[in-house]
């Protein structure tokens, strides 16, 4: 199975996971975010507070991808 770089996530879907999957419960709505430049970054980097190992059984990697760049 192939990895998901979280660098590839969108918004609403880093955050659906975050809180959906990973139970993270501290973050602003949504809709305050969302359309904010450092949104995105700031949902990317909770994503780096979850071990590696935890991140894999969702399918995703901290990892770019080799076309990403």
């Amino acid at each position: 199975m192939a990895l998901t770089p979280i660098v590839e996530l969108g918004v609403s879907e880093a955050y659906e996971i975050l809180t959906t999957r990973f139970g993270v419960s501290d973050l602003p709505p949504l809709e305050s975010i969302e359309n904010e430049d450092w949104g995105r970054d700031y949902l990317l980097v909770r994503f780096l507070e979850l071990p590696a190992e935890t991140l894999e059984t969702a399918g995703l990697t901290l990892q770019a991808s080799a076309n990403f760049w």
